[in-house]
């Protein structure tokens, strides 16, 4: 019953959650690029090269609640630990490989 008094006094617009998600996306997407030419610059292997990913995925994800959401994501997203913090993470974990390989090869090799 809650919930139904919230959807209605606070409707959810699908075209806004589109906007969002896209947006995410994208941030996610280049950031996840840039990671990967920092780990392959910086010459990580292994498990350090993924871990940096994993912290720094994080920490765009903390940026993101704070600076974009205003420390509120439920008025955002419409799930906001699935979509803000988990969201593509491993979606664009493929763009960190290929630009830290990348780099990596470019650089060592």
């Amino acid at each position: 019953m809650n919930a139904e008094r919230e959807l209605t006094t606070a409707p959810i617009v699908q075209e806004s959650v589109q906007h969002n998600a896209r947006v995410l996306s994208n941030i996610r997407n280049l950031t996840a690029s840039l990671f990967g030419v920092a780990a392959g610059t910086v010459g990580l292997e292994s498990y350090p090269g993924f871990l940096f990913y994993f912290f720094g995925s994080l920490l765009v994800s903390f940026l993101i609640l704070v600076l974009k959401a205003k420390a509120q994501p439920n008025e955002y997203f419409y799930k906001p630990l699935g979509d803000l913090w988990m969201g593509e993470m491993f979606g664009s974990l493929s763009s960190f490989v290929l630009t830290w390989t990348l780099f990596y090869g470019l650089l060592r090799a």
